[in-house]
């Protein structure tokens, strides 16, 4: 099973928690990895609530603080460990868990078919370690994921990095583009849609490195690096595509939750964009002119406090309104006085020639 396929197998809340737990370097990992290279194979459970308690069968109480030393000694013995939830305790060792015999099951040896059904029966996470084949599996409800060894898991992982580079790229480009248009009003529905179909495909790939880092534990401290450099501001530049275009607010409240129930597909359909960011006639022409209202640009603008935006956008209306102003005319906006007027009015001119040399080159 792949690291995508086992991502998709669990609900993000879940998944995390998971990942964050066995990540490389934490001390139920070390003590895992320690199991596996002895080849002893194991069966734990994380969890040690009234449900859970209920299956623990013989073996013998323990109460001892975990680390990594007792779990690797204590699954040379035949039975499975039962670890409180905050991995603070060994509670029980060299038990026998006796889960509910109907639960059905998709696994063939013992142990990991006590694993799934414990799974099922409890919530619980339920590890079973194969002692023949060499690999962890971790059963959680109705779901399973397998471990992958490091290296697998950083190969996977640059290989994402590098999709994620040419799509930010991509991004990049289109919001580029939408800057110039936007300084010369010349901005279409098409420019727009195009531009936040880049961002969000940016933010689904984001949310795999995500996973992949959290995978990786302190093994990924290189790439996560890379990875915080790239993405930069991405959910900001979908907050203000928002703030800047979507049309009602009932649509902005929902807009992130449709957006994100797009397939893959249906995100380069960009008619269907248009009609969650709630454009009018966007099926029949998405060349239709439009107008944002001043956020993006004004939020490149350094150090411009979100409430004197705020004011600006109420002022004026709409981005060409701004940049028409006059100084005199910015500075009437409240908390605008002479001196922010200029520097707003400054600002916007450079970024104006800027925008129009990156559309050039």
């Amino acid at each position: 099973m792949s690291f995508y396929k086992s991502v998709e197998l669990f609900d993000d809340e879940n998944f995390i928690e998971l990942l964050k737990i066995i990540s490389p370097g934490s001390p139920l990992r070390v003590g895992l990895d320690n199991v596996l290279k002895a080849k002893t194979g194991g069966l734990i459970i994380i969890g040690d609530d009234e449900e859970i308690l209920k299956l623990v069968d013989g073996g013998f109480e323990l109460n001892a603080k975990y680390s990594p030393a007792s779990l690797y000694e204590l699954a040379k013995m035949d039975g499975a460990i039962v670890i409180d939830g905050n991995i603070d305790q060994i509670r029980f060792a060299n038990t026998q868990l006796m889960p509910n015999q109907d639960i059905a099951t998709q696994e063939t040896g013992t142990r990991h078919r006590t694993a799934e059904r414990v799974a099922k029966q409890t919530e619980a996470i339920v590890i079973a370690i194969s002692q023949r084949r060499s690999v962890i599996t971790i059963y959680k409800g109705n779901k399973k994921y397998i471990v992958e060894d490091n290296n697998t898991l950083l190969t996977k992982a640059n290989q994402a990095f590098q999709t994620l580079e040419k799509a930010k790229l991509s991004q990049e480009q289109a919001l580029l583009n939408l800057n110039a248009l936007e300084f010369s009003d010349m901005a279409t529905i098409y420019d727009v849609v195009f531009a936040m179909s880049k961002v969000e495909l940016v933010l689904r790939l984001t949310d795999i490195m995500e996973r992949y880092l959290l995978a990786l534990g302190d093994e990924g401290f290189l790439i996560r690096n890379q990875y915080e450099q790239l993405i930069g501001r991405t959910k900001d530049d979908r907050e203000l595509l928002i703030k800047d275009y979507v049309i009602e607010e009932i649509n902005k409240k929902n807009f992130k939750k449709k957006i994100e129930a797009l397939s893959s597909e249906d995100l380069i359909d960009l008619s269907k964009i248009a009609k969650i960011m709630g454009f009018s006639g966007y099926n029949e022409n998405l060349d239709k002119p439009t107008s944002p209202k001043g956020y993006r640009l004004l939020n490149k603008i350094h150090k411009l406090p979100e409430s004197i935006i705020e004011n600006i956008v109420d002022y004026f209306g709409k981005l060409s309104n701004i940049l028409n102003a006059s100084i005199e005319e910015l500075d009437e906006v409240e908390g605008i006085g002479e001196i922010r007027a200029t520097y707003i009015r400054n600002g916007l001119i450079k970024m104006k020639k800027l925008a129009v040399l990156d559309r050039q080159i």
